[in-house]
């Protein structure tokens, strides 16, 4: 998903001065450590105000000491094992180390520093053995084996039920019922895992922040806009460079792509972003990829499973690997002559033009925005006035507020770890407070790249009352330029609303407990509520509620609207197949039976010849920059078909909405909201599916919206 991947990266800390207030009002313990009083902030978010860097490793320190206390009592508790005393003291334990795991990888990952990449690397194995440690204790698997195998003697029901399920899962699934001799074999190979997955995050970061193009001659700029060069000359001057400054973050980097006219500068942008720590030098990852997939194998045969791809697939949706390759091999086969027709209409442009050469990779973006404005008299430039992004974060608000009856009310007085973070209280129709939200709109050195959203607190139930939870959506848009707003591009409009879902999934969830509430649910699942809401970005109904010129106020025309409708299955071909491509190299790598070594570079070029791919379009990601998959041993590896798999849902989904003849059909809405949105993994997710469509998913509402069929 644009979601998190447990990336360790930094943090940074600064004040407002109605953060010095409140830290005057707050007086943490004797040593100056937050993490060791109850928070007293409003809701009880955390105080970043307060916490430093230096207050990390104790907190990591005592939150172990504490959690290991505690399974320890569970453990020796002489009382038959029961719900209470088994599963839901291990649900209610580590409750400092929670929050010192919550709040240092939220942060890090969006406000990175040398310093925080140096704890991950010291604690990142340290979790990652206690983890192993707890999941491997024989005598507390023992307990929760016990009251699973005894659920129905327990009279256990509903989400009681579920979360004993979820824990005999994780136990197995964690390696309690290997030998001694397997256990630390496990026990080895995690610990190496989490080392080269830090490793290759920390490369890729240092490798986006070191390329730059500077431009100092205004005829290399021919193309771009006004915009797009005030934007590289802020760029420039804050690094005190002359000229004008271009990355690898896609708000420069895609701009450059679509509209710079010099192609030799394109090749050069282009083949800079898809050889990212592929330069065989300090940052190169194509060793730790090939080991990180020998290791993952190792694993998956421990647990007595072919592959990778075949155990992580076991507990999601689609169940085998076979069933998530198949669906998107046959996209892919529907897809590849789609993108081929794309390619064949650039062609004509650069024949028309004069141009003595083959379309290239480089090239797709640029004639592309061509084809556009020939065929649909539609050029990106033209929309972006009417994206400012606070018009379209008002959108994503009136659509929650049309659908579910929320409502936002921002706050200025929460303790933010950037000054660029901007909070909201988030309430229900009646009122009644539902959770806080953050926003992290914008790119800076530290922070990853692309787009997610994380739990800073997952909603549950403590003495009977609800606790809320709290959400950041952490994106990297186009910023603001002297007088000029930040204006999105469609592809930024999309991913708002995309992580938006996400939020919303994570709000208005009401579960009992935090393992099984909100976005806790299968992978191929858990992008079903951010892609649909995808669906109301440029829908006419919604453009006119909040698509207004930045500058004029004036509601977007209806003469642009039908322009935007008519492109909609615009370079489907390019977005769907480069997407694909990504899922299937993420299985090719994943359902890989022995250990052999392979050489990675070999090994895609492997990959895509065997599925088709045509030589114009790239993955989305090339194997040595997919941190999705490589960049975390929780993210994923073996799940990024998901997008694929839930935009099938999703397209199905929201046709459940354009039936009624009515996109913000409040009685679809509900019953979308109570039977998936509120669930959480309280049941299977095929159940929670049928229980708001009726039937299981069709997948022809999907292809209709890329334009594959009629």
């Amino acid at each position: 998903m644009k979601k998190i991947l447990v990336a360790f990266m930094a943090i940074m800390l600064t004040m407002t001065a109605c953060n010095k207030q409140q830290k005057e009002a707050q007086e943490p313990t004797k040593d100056g450590n937050p993490f060791f009083v109850e928070w007293d902030t409003p809701y009880g978010v955390p105080p970043f105000d307060l916490i430093k860097v230096e207050h990390y490793k104790p907190a990591f320190d005592e939150g172990l000491k504490q959690h290991n206390a505690e399974i320890e009592a569970i453990v020796s508790n002489p009382d038959e094992p029961t719900f209470e005393n088994t599963i839901l003291a291990l649900e209610n334990s580590g409750e400092l180390l929670n929050n010192v795991v919550s709040v240092f990888f939220n942060v890090s990952e969006a406000d990175g520093n040398p310093e925080m990449q140096a704890i991950e690397e010291e604690y990142g194995p340290i979790l990652t053995s206690h983890y192993d440690d707890i999941n491997m204790n024989e005598a507390l698997f023992n307990r929760v084996k016990s009251v699973y195998e005894n659920i129905d003697k327990l009279g256990l029901q509903g989400e009681e039920a579920k979360l004993v399920e979820k824990y005999y899962k994780s136990f197995v699934r964690g390696g309690t019922n290997l030998s001694p001799e397997d256990k630390e074999k496990m026990k080895k190979i995690n610990e190496e895992l989490v080392k080269l997955t830090t490793n290759f995050g920390k490369n890729l970061l240092e490798e986006n922040k070191k390329f730059k193009l500077v431009i100092t001659d205004e005829n290399d700029l021919s193309g771009l806009s006004e915009s797009i060069r005030t934007a590289a000359a802020e760029l420039a001057k804050a690094e005190n460079t002359n000229g004008y400054i271009f990355t690898l973050d896609k708000p420069s980097w895609i701009p450059f792509m679509q509209f710079a006219d010099k192609r030799e500068l394109r090749e050069k942008m282009y083949k800079a972003y898809i050889n990212k720590c592929n330069n065989n030098d300090n940052l190169d990852n194509k060793k730790i990829i090939e080991r990180i997939v020998v290791l993952r194998t190792q694993k998956a045969n421990l647990m007595g499973y072919k592959t990778w791809a075949d155990f992580v697939i076991s507990d999601n949706m689609a169940k085998t690997a076979k069933n998530a390759y198949d669906l998107i091999k046959n996209i892919a086969t529907t897809t590849i002559p789609f993108a081929k027709a794309e390619v064949a209409e650039m062609q004509k442009i650069i024949d028309k033009e004069g141009g003595n050469f083959k379309l290239e990779p480089w090239d797709w973006w640029y004639y592309a925005e061509k084809v556009r404005k020939e065929k649909y008299n539609l050029n990106e430039d033209e929309i972006r006035p009417y994206l400012e992004l606070n018009n379209v974060r008002k959108g994503v608000f009136t659509l929650s507020e049309k659908l579910y009856g929320l409502t936002f009310e921002q706050r200025t007085d929460l303790p933010v770890y950037n000054p660029e973070v901007e909070t909201f209280e988030v309430k229900d129709e009646n009122g009644e407070l539902l959770g806080i939200m953050y926003f992290d709109y914008f790119p800076r050195a530290g922070k990853r790249a692309g787009a997610w959203m994380n739990n800073i607190r997952e909603e549950y139930v403590k003495d009977g009352k609800r606790v809320i939870p709290v959400i950041v959506n952490v994106c990297n848009f186009t910023r603001p330029v002297g007088n000029t707003p930040s204006l999105l591009s469609i592809d930024e409009a999309e991913t708002l609303f995309h992580e938006f879902g996400h939020a919303l999934h994570g709000l208005v969830t009401k579960c009992k407990y935090r393992s099984i509430s909100g976005t806790n649910v299968p992978r191929d699942l858990v992008e079903l509520p951010s892609q649909i809401c995808e669906n109301w970005t440029f829908a006419p109904e919604m453009l006119k509620l909040y698509a207004k010129h930045y500058k004029t106020g004036e509601v977007i025309p209806d003469s642009l609207v039908e322009k935007i409708q008519a492109a909609k299955t615009f370079n489907q071909g390019f977005i769907t197949l480069e997407l694909i491509a990504a899922s299937i190299l993420d299985m090719d790598w994943h359902m890989i039976a022995d250990t052999n070594q392979r050489d990675a570079v070999e090994f895609e070029t492997a990959s895509m010849n065997k599925m088709g791919l045509i030589k114009e379009i790239a993955p989305r990601y090339s194997s040595w920059y997919f941190n999705h998959i490589f960049g975390s041993d929780v993210g994923y590896s073996a799940g990024y078909y998901a997008y694929t798999w839930s935009a099938v849902l999703d397209a199905d989904a929201y046709q459940a909405f354009v039936e009624t003849g009515d996109v913000f059909n409040k009685e679809v809405a509900t019953k979308f909201r109570t039977c998936l949105l509120e669930k959480g993994a309280s049941e299977d997710a095929d159940v929670l599916y049928r229980n708001f469509r009726g039937s299981d998913p069709k997948i022809d509402a999907f292809l209709k919206r890329k334009g594959f069929k009629k």
